[in-house]
């Protein structure tokens, strides 16, 4: 793999909004050096701990994206293009071949000198009714995350991500009590977004880790998760809910930076992987989309 490129950028920190809508984007000068807020030159070098520099693909190198995928966690898809077709779709399909199963609707998003996003797994549940038939536009179980740069910012943006199964590994010594946490405790994982439009009333309980039938490790990572409604331990798992953010807020300023241009997709493990960005000047926008394969539960 000495010939695929790890991009890297400057550290800053990240914060999200509700519903999983979270890019990582950025842009590329025509001489290759990304631009940072503060001027500087991003660090190609990752930091140790569970940092992840995603390998960069390029397009003639495409059938090599899955297996990068599952050894590394994510990847970036460099200028991918699809001759006229959806390039968010034609990628889900190239990287997960006949596994994939479910592809829910893109999201467009812009923003303007937008702030940082904070680590996170892109999880959701949107139902709607269309023309008398249930559907959905979100799933709590999208297990792939393929998010696609249409317009760089001009200064900052960076993107970053960790292997959380790697963060979660290394709780059980350096906090077992927020190690048992999250193995042992269940959440209602949307609470704190209760009352959206299309988010069901029923509260969707889980655990941060948990297991599908086929052996996959799932390590969620939302806002949305508070304590379940009257539950006796509600102000030691509110206690636990702060501590595993400043956790997890913690990671950020250490982790290595890498860069999405002007049609670039960042595939992510959804399940595995966590990822943020920095805040930028300017405008940017980029498309996203979620699926589930048929490993997700």
């Amino acid at each position: 793999m000495s010939d695929l490129r790890l991009d890297g950028a400057r550290r800053s920190d990240g914060g999200h909004l509700p519903g999983g809508d979270h890019p990582s984007d950025g842009g590329r000068l025509p001489d290759g050096d990304h631009p940072s807020a503060d001027g500087r030159r991003p660090d190609a070098v990752p930091g140790p701990g569970p940092g992840i520099a995603p390998p960069r693909v390029p397009p003639e190198r495409v059938d090599d994206a899955p297996a990068l995928l599952a050894e590394h966690g994510a990847v970036v898809l460099s200028a991918y293009e699809a001759g006229g077709a959806d390039p968010l779709t034609l990628a889900a399909a190239r990287v997960l071949g006949a596994r994939l199963r479910e592809l829910y609707p893109q999201r467009l998003r812009t923003s303007r000198d937008g702030g940082p996003v904070h680590l996170h797994a892109d999880s959701f549940d949107v139902r709607v009714d269309v023309g008398g038939v249930p559907s959905r536009r979100r799933h709590p179980d999208e297990d792939h995350v393929f998010v696609r740069c249409e317009r760089p910012a001009p200064s900052g943006g960076h993107s970053f991500a960790v292997d959380a199964g790697r963060f979660v590994d290394g709780l059980a010594a350096a906090d077992p009590e927020l190690a048992d946490f999250l193995t042992g405790c269940d959440v209602d994982l949307y609470g704190a977004w209760a009352g959206l439009r299309g988010l069901p009333a029923t509260p969707h309980v889980g655990r941060h880790v948990e297991w599908t039938r086929t052996g996959r490790r799932i390590v969620r990572r939302t806002d949305g998760a508070v304590p379940l409604h009257r539950d006796p331990q509600a102000e030691h798992i509110t206690a636990m809910l702060d501590r595993f953010t400043r956790a997890v807020h913690g990671l950020e300023d250490a982790l290595p930076r890498f860069w999405l241009g002007a049609g670039d997709i960042l595939v992510l493990d959804n399940y595995r992987c966590w990822h943020g960005r920095d805040g930028h000047t300017g405008e940017r926008t980029v498309r996203i989309l979620t699926v589930r394969s048929t490993e997700a539960r």
